[in-house]
């Protein structure tokens, strides 16, 4: 009966268990029917809505979707607004090369029709040398070392106290001025020199008193550091010593007068720069691609540039004598403008040839790190700007030797400004005047005139006005001037024989 008893409770608690089951399945089941009739509910709600969506509310919700859609302005500028921000000029600079490139080509056939070829290789050689025999700038260049030597020397006695400051000072003084004197004696006096080989030799005599001018200077701040270190500490700072430069290349490191060696004047003759370091920065290796590339640059412009001379300025120069000597106000000024022009075009060439070309190509072999030849010159909107960037080497030197010192001196800066404007035309004028055994002053005076032009263009031009000043006087102001000591050489020297030439 135990038994039965048991199989009877087990059979009602499975009963039981069922009937839980069927009532939760059965609540479950009927949430979601209610459920699944709300959503009914909302579906039929919601259709009867848009059944009954009037066309204004229909109209709205489109306009509201499809502003942006549909929008095709923004506010904004036109692209040759300054105010745009837009500086992708590239398909206009290559029209304006098209369209100089179409314009001179009318001129080359016209001056191929007119005169014929004209360039003449022999004739090259005669504007160096006028006999084979007789080198004479050549000799002159080859005695320069006469005058690097003596630099050395002198700073050598300096520097072990053999000779006195005032001493120093004095001989220094004497190599220098025979620096200038001595080449400019012979090219005068020599009539053999022709008068391209008397502005190469000169050349090269100027770069030396600037750079040899720099050498004195430079060491003569290391002795006075040297000094005053030599009061307060007991050891020697003279000792050289070796570091790693770039990781791999190795460089002596020199302090003064370890520098005074005939290996380092002449590594600073030959690097192109005007100021002297004792340790110069180096570039890592020689890059023998870009050497090529240089060298054939400069192979290939320089026969451009003398063929451009011989093509194009030199008939244009034969036929402005008779204007000038007949003084016809009118024909001299379209003569110079057109004189200008090709002058201008030789200029541009000749300072890509000799600041980019020729300096890289020597800096590349002698490893001289500092490339910075030339900066941004063609967008200066002033005078001084343009002098300031278009010839680093001679700007630093100006800056570090001229200018500065006569500020430490008391002198304020217009004086010290007009001063190095002084000392530059001075050259501009040995260079041209000495060669050609004449003197007209036109290239002092052209340098001279950059003075009141200066005050004049930062006065009253800014911007792009100022920059179209600058161009102008490139283009019609200085090369006037050099183009007037030619045209006076032919006058002198060619006269007669070119008086029946016309234009």
């Amino acid at each position: 009966m135990v038994i039965a008893n048991m199989g009877d409770r087990g059979e009602r608690g499975s009963a039981k268990h069922k009937r839980r089951t069927t009532i939760a399945g059965d609540a479950a089941g009927a949430q979601a029917k209610r459920g699944g009739a709300a959503e009914t509910l909302s579906g039929q709600v919601k259709e009867k809505e848009q059944r009954h969506e009037t066309p204004a509310n229909k109209h709205k919700n489109h306009s509201d979707a499809g502003d942006d859609a549909f929008s095709c302005h923004k506010l904004q500028e036109s692209l040759l607004s300054s105010n745009s921000g837009y500086s992708n000029y590239r398909g206009i600079l290559n029209w304006c090369v098209v369209m100089l490139v179409l314009s001179n080509a009318r001129l080359v056939l016209e001056n191929l029709i007119k005169y014929g070829i004209l360039v003449d290789p022999i004739q090259i050689i005669s504007l160096f040398l006028k006999d084979p025999y007789s080198w004479p700038a050549l000799c002159l260049i080859i005695v320069s070392n006469v005058f690097i030597m003596a630099a050395l020397y002198i700073e050598r006695k300096l520097s072990v106290g053999t000779i006195s400051e005032c001493t120093g000072t004095f001989l220094h003084c004497i190599n220098l001025a025979a620096l200038l004197f001595v080449p400019a004696g012979t090219v005068l006096s020599v009539s053999s020199m022709t008068p391209v080989g008397g502005v190469v030799a000169l050349g090269v005599f100027t770069v030396l008193f600037l750079k040899l001018y720099s050498y004195r200077d430079v060491n003569k701040w290391c002795r006075e550091i040297r000094r005053a270190k030599a009061r307060t500490l007991s050891r020697s700072h003279s000792c050289p010593s070796v570091h790693k430069a770039n990781g791999t290349t190795g460089y002596t490191h020199v302090s003064h007068p370890g520098n005074l060696t005939h290996r380092d004047i002449y590594y600073f003759i030959f690097v192109p720069t005007l100021c002297y370091e004792l340790n110069f920065p180096r570039s890592p290796r020689i890059r023998k691609r870009f050497l090529l590339r240089r060298l054939l640059e400069m192979l290939f412009l320089m026969q451009l540039m003398i063929g451009l001379i011989q093509q194009w300025m030199v008939p244009t120069i034969q036929n402005s004598m008779k204007p000038f000597q007949d003084m016809d106000l009118s024909r001299i000024v379209e003569r110079l403008l057109k004189l200008a022009v090709p002058n201008h075009f030789i200029w541009l060439i000749f300072f890509y040839w000799y600041f980019h070309s020729s300096m890289n190509f020597i800096a590349e072999l002698m490893q001289f790190g500092d490339r910075e030849f030339y900066r941004d010159w063609w967008n200066s909107e002033t005078i001084p700007y343009f002098w300031s960037n278009w010839n680093i080497p001679v700007h630093k030197w100006c800056l570090r030797h001229f200018y500065k010192p006569m500020l430490m001196k008391g002198v304020n800066k217009l004086a010290a400004q007009i001063a190095v404007f002084f000392m530059s035309a001075f050259f501009h004028e040995y260079l041209v005047s000495v060669p050609l055994k004449m003197f007209r002053l036109w290239a002092f005076l052209g340098m001279m005139a950059q003075i009141p032009l200066a005050y004049f263009v930062g006065r009253f031009l800014r911007g792009n006005y100022g920059n179209a000043a600058v161009w102008m006087s490139l283009i019609i102001g200085q090369p006037i001037a050099v183009l007037m000591y030619v045209h006076d050489y032919y006058v002198m020297h060619y006269g007669s024989a070119a008086e029946g030439v016309t234009a």
